[in-house]
């Protein structure tokens, strides 16, 4: 037997019915659906310490499970002594089970963490459907040790959906369980 994500098992018996209904879908394949979930985090102070690019590297890997890819400087700026082809950042895509088991540790665990948390903006959404977070700490996540954190950096979360209107993509993330802040 195939194992299968707690939150993808949602989405299939009760995400979809439910977006069927709100938005009079003829079919079920009509719904949207999370494609992936990209992850970015640049590190500026990069350029001073080379060590930094390596701890980003591998607090990712532990916070996602998977290996990260390095991110590359493509201009040289001398304001800020870049070199082409320095490593500031680092950053990694998510599908399929990994990107359902993130999206369940990021909203039941991590998020709750999150110090005087009322929930995310609900107006960080492209247009297309697509919907980015920054995350101010990386120390929310259970998997990263405190103690062994040398200087706390934030990253960004993309969610990239197949909705074609920001409604339908808001809709598809509160069905999800994202906690967005209420609207008054």
């Amino acid at each position: 037997m195939s194992y299968t994500p707690r939150l993808q098992k949602k989405y299939r018996e009760e995400v979809i019915p439910a977006l069927q209904e709100q938005f009079q879908y003829s079919s079920s394949m009509e719904v949207p659906k999370l494609v992936k979930i990209s992850i970015n985090q640049g590190v500026g102070a990069a350029t001073q310490d080379k060590k930094l690019v390596e701890n980003a590297l591998n607090e990712i890997a532990l916070i996602t499970g998977q290996k990260p890819v390095p991110t590359i400087a493509k201009k040289s700026v001398s304001n800020f002594k870049l070199r082409e082809g320095m490593p500031i950042g680092a950053r990694v895509t998510l599908r399929r089970d990994r990107m359902w088991e993130f999206m369940d540790r990021l909203v039941s665990v991590s998020l709750p963490r999150v110090r005087d948390f009322r929930g995310i903006n609900d107006k960080s959404f492209d247009g297309r459907g697509n919907y980015t977070m920054g995350i101010t700490e990386q120390i929310i996540f259970p998997e990263i040790n405190i103690e062994k954190v040398s200087k706390i950096t934030g990253m960004d979360i993309s969610f990239v959906t197949t909705a074609k209107t920001d409604a339908e993509a808001l809709a598809l993330l509160k069905a999800l369980g994202m906690p967005f802040k209420n609207q008054r």
